[in-house]
């Protein structure tokens, strides 16, 4: 690997974490003002009611899922759908960071089946656009970017790791 190799490798890396933080940043946002949709279903019932309000998509998975055979199908509709209303599309290749910062509040689904903990799918999360104008966000604003110059290097579904903490 020649110097500039290792410089291009190095400041990629280096972009990739910053993007990873900036969706953290999101996340947490989206969270704490109830602008999260997640599980594949859930997402296409909001897909198919509300698009124009969707400004994220994350997929998320990681090995195994790969071998799915119903989830790449649907991932595959949700791309097409995104693609087609301009909604930024994002895939998170450590599903468990996303658990993490998706859950941190206490799951109260579980008194309502019995006591037994089902956990949720997180396999596809949506930020919506609240009420207040969320674009003068600099984290979603940098994701946005992100996203379109992905698009203008022809890859319609960049791939982040979110940092570990």
């Amino acid at each position: 690997m020649t110097l500039e190799e290792f410089s291009a490798a190095e400041q990629k890396t280096e972009r990739m974490d910053t993007v990873g933080d900036a969706l953290e940043e999101v996340l947490s946002k989206a969270r704490s003002q109830r602008t999260i949709t997640v599980g594949v279903y859930e997402a296409a019932k909001l897909l198919n009611v509300d698009p124009d309000n969707v400004v994220l998509c994350l997929l998320a998975a990681d090995e195994d899922d790969d071998r799915d055979v119903a989830l790449q199908i649907h991932f595959t509709l949700i791309q097409a759908f995104c693609c087609e209303n301009d909604i930024n599309i994002l895939r998170v290749s450590n599903p468990g960071r996303l658990a993490e910062l998706l859950l941190l509040e206490t799951d109260t689904s579980q008194a309502e089946n019995g006591g037994a903990a089902q956990p949720p799918d997180l396999h596809c999360v949506l930020v919506t656009n609240p009420h207040s104008s969320q674009w003068k966000d600099p984290a979603l604003s940098q994701l946005i970017c992100f996203c379109r110059e992905s698009r203008y290097m022809d890859q319609w579904v960049p791939v982040i790791n979110l940092p570990e903490r």
